[in-house]
């Protein structure tokens, strides 16, 4: 073997080790492993995973916070106030903002896809059953008087007329709607979207209630705003601190 067909031998042996040794360097991922950018993911089911399902459920419902999987919430909300809401959350609740502009990690258009995801993932384009929508917002001040009435109208049956709860039969009774310990975690929009769109997994109808036949009615957009307005009335300023509240004004 001649010197020069020994130093090529030796190049490609050389070349060989230095090409696998890159190939299965150590630390370096393998093919398919690599993980994108947060910015880059851009499917539902992931984005929603990792950023609701903590507080809303694995499947928009059975979670501490509202149920997302309602229908007739979504139809309510609607596209551009559940990107709003996720994007910039809800003041004066555990609800944060996910846009990176108010402090989260999503950008505009993973918060987008969330908020359309929803609405095609359940979502049903009869959910109000041709029924007047009524506003997610309200845009006028409620009267507690008023409220008041409407709750017994529709509400009292099954929370009781004082709204402190109601045993419904042996295995089911209701909470109570006036405790201020339960106020202070709900926001006045958390309780309208409550009337509005129903617990159909606890069996709470919408604002249309179940009421059927003769002189059936739905509650009309100023009795939900009235009957809001009188559930906040019962919020105290130090709820769950007697102390506080004992010692405001002492005597």
């Amino acid at each position: 073997m001649t010197l020069r067909s020994i130093i090529l031998s030796f190049t490609c042996i050389t070349l060989g080790l230095a090409i696998a040794g890159c190939r299965d360097a150590p630390g370096k991922p393998a093919p398919g492993t690599e993980i994108g950018r947060p910015e880059q993911l851009l499917s539902f089911a992931p984005l929603y995973r990792q950023n609701c399902s903590g507080c809303h459920g694995s499947d928009g419902k059975g979670g501490a916070a509202m149920s997302l999987a309602n229908p007739v919430y979504l139809a309510t909300a609607g596209v551009a106030d559940m990107e709003r809401i996720t994007s910039v959350g809800v003041a004066g609740t555990l609800m944060p903002g996910f846009s990176k502009h108010a402090g989260g990690m999503l950008t505009d258009q993973q918060v987008h896809i969330l908020a359309q995801g929803m609405l095609i993932a359940w979502g049903k384009p009869d959910a109000l059953g041709g029924s007047e929508t009524i506003a997610y917002e309200s845009s006028s001040l409620g009267d507690a008087a008023e409220g008041h009435k409407a709750f017994t109208v529709f509400c009292a049956r099954c929370h009781g007329q004082d709204g402190a709860g109601s045993t419904l039969d042996k295995a089911t009774r209701t909470g109570s709607l006036v405790d201020p310990a339960y106020l202070s975690l709900v926001s006045d929009q958390s309780l309208r979207s409550t009337i509005i769109a129903g617990l159909p997994e606890q069996g709470m109808p919408d604002w249309r209630s179940d009421f059927s036949g003769p002189g059936a009615m739905a509650m009309t957009q100023q009795e939900i705003t009235d009957t809001v307005a009188w559930l906040a009335s019962h919020r105290l300023p130090t709820p769950g601190q007697p102390y506080l509240a004992r010692h405001s004004n002492p005597d």
